[in-house]
């Protein structure tokens, strides 16, 4: 007879970064303190109230002293002390592609499991016989929101060259109409980055995309004295193999790429080191299954943005990550299995030298 059963790997740090903190920190911990594991969390350093509110909030209810632990700190002391610490047997990590290959490199000692969520270039692909309206809001929504500070942002529109014009006329004109004000003002519809330091790279880009050939065709400028406002910014005229193309900008940046076909299409976006999130517009059922199914991406949307159904694997492949997120598919990450073989009858020993 055999058996299989499943037990908590044991104590799991999570590090969590400082866009929507507090949805991704519950995401992680959550799964982890069901397993049966305990927590050590290291929020990021820009966001450390969230966590703090979450642990309280934890402890009020009656979660025992020592089961959910809150460490603040920088990543190269705090975030490197739970990487390398040989108690911790696994790091659940969502933050950028080259912290997440230095964390791996500074648990390998300790044969820690990994769990990564990390950065994307994703594309969103529209092609001609597209709904262009409903395709247009799509585009808008999952670069512009959230100031483009999430991992799943479509960061690169890859648009059929025969609607090109027409798509990005209307894009320009709904991106410049993008309100930026303070975060609490209900008539901002975007607020400012998170710190300088994030400002400086974001606005960095604008150059760059000059630099290398393309055009600023919205946006490009910093707004105000005060505070790190950026107007959404729109590059045309670009190709696949800019640094707007190939970098995570992590910012209310889109660049806008020309294809001819289908098999172009594919191949720019797959033409990446990321692999999070993909986004296909058409109303060619048979193109979209054949498309999704070459994309390389962990997630895929077709005719929609990012509407999740939460129990379903959230992950990527290639840069983007190892392991998903979601229902169960969280668990596995968090238990050992273990195997045990009874004998349920009479069976012959070998006796070996007998």
């Amino acid at each position: 007879m055999n058996i299989t059963t499943r037990g908590p790997i044991g104590p799991v740090g999570v590090i969590t970064p400082w866009n929507t903190p507090f949805m991704l920190s519950t995401w992680k911990i959550a799964p982890a303190l069901a397993a049966g594991c305990t927590v050590v969390h290291k929020p990021a350093e820009f966001s450390p109230l969230t966590a703090r509110i979450l642990a309280e909030i934890a402890h009020e209810a009656g979660l025992p002293a020592g089961v959910w632990n809150l460490v603040n700190g920088f990543g190269e002391e705090a975030g490197k002390r739970l990487t390398e610490h040989p108690a911790i047997k696994a790091i659940a990590f969502v933050g950028e592609s080259r912290t997440g290959s230095l964390i791996t490199k500074q648990g390998a000692d300790t044969l820690k499991r990994m769990h990564l969520e990390l950065g994307g270039k994703n594309p969103v692909v529209v092609f001609e016989d597209a709904d262009l309206d409903r395709a247009l809001d799509a585009v808008i929504f999952m670069i512009y929101s959230i100031k483009g500070e999430r991992c799943t942002s479509s960061s690169r529109l890859l648009i059929q060259d025969s609607i090109r014009a027409e798509f990005e006329a209307k894009l320009v004109a709904r991106v410049n109409n993008i309100k930026v004000g303070h975060p609490l003002d209900p008539a901002s519809e975007i607020g400012p980055l998170i710190a300088k330091e994030h400002f400086d790279k974001v606005t960095s880009y604008f150059d760059i995309a000059r630099e290398d050939g393309a055009t600023v065709a919205a946006g490009g400028v910093t707004l105000g004295d005060a505070g790190y406002f950026v107007r959404p910014t729109l590059f045309t005229d670009a190709t696949n193999q800019m640094r707007i193309a190939q970098e995570e900008i992590f910012g209310p940046v889109l660049t806008s790429i020309p294809f001819s076909t289908e098999e172009e299409a594919l191949q720019m976006a797959n033409d990446t080191q990321y692999g999070l999130t993909g986004y296909v517009w058409t109303n060619d059922v048979t193109r979209a299954l054949r498309f999704s199914d070459q994309l390389e991406a962990g997630m895929i949307w077709v005719n929609s943005e990012n509407v999740r159904h939460l129990p379903t694997p959230f992950g990527g492949v290639k840069a983007s990550g190892i392991g998903r997120d979601g229902g169960d598919w969280s668990f596995e990450f968090y238990m050992e299995q273990k195997h045990i073989g009874f004998a349920t009858g009479a069976h012959k020993i070998m006796r070996l030298g007998a």
